[in-house]
């Protein structure tokens, strides 16, 4: 079963999903491919593996830099898009890296970083906002570009 909640932010209104223990989705409202694959879900604000993205947002939010390792996630997509989600969550907090450094990395083209980063479903928790075009841009995140920049404004960075 997929249980979800809502969460208001500075950011707009999110969405948080999970299948009771791990988180497997979080949404911007408004956000290119909203809760794309979130399919029959039901309305649950305390579900386990709700407690632990909600503290870790309120966290966020106030400006501090709470720790992302003990947060249970289980992103949904193919293996290549999986590999990329990790490699956004090694960013570090208040950092940057543009899609042809991670396209580097992995061995692969800036695009397909961008349509892999695009499809995050996990938007935050999965730090898709830090990734810059190359000329340190920002470009291309769902949520929007006036988001992206005030998560990365709140990071301290851009």
């Amino acid at each position: 079963m997929t249980y979800y909640t809502e969460y208001p932010s500075p950011a707009g209104l999110l969405t948080i999903a999970c299948d009771g223990e791990d988180v497997t989705g979080l949404w911007i409202a408004g956000q290119k491919y909203f809760a794309a694959g979130l399919g029959a879900a039901e309305r649950q604000d305390t579900a386990p593996g709700l407690r632990a993205p909600r503290s870790f947002l309120a966290r966020y939010f106030t400006g501090e830099n709470p720790d992302p390792s003990g947060l249970r996630l289980k992103p949904r997509g193919t293996p290549f898009q999986r590999q990329v989600w990790e490699a956004l969550r090694a960013i570090p907090y208040g950092g940057t890296a543009t899609y042809a450094a991670l396209a580097a990395r992995l061995h692969t083209s800036p695009r397909a970083i961008g349509a892999a980063v695009g499809r995050n479903p996990i938007s935050i928790l999965i730090p898709c906002h830090r990734v810059l075009g190359a000329d340190g841009s920002l470009t291309g995140y769902a949520g929007g570009i006036e988001v992206k920049r005030f998560l990365l404004q709140l990071e301290g960075g851009v």
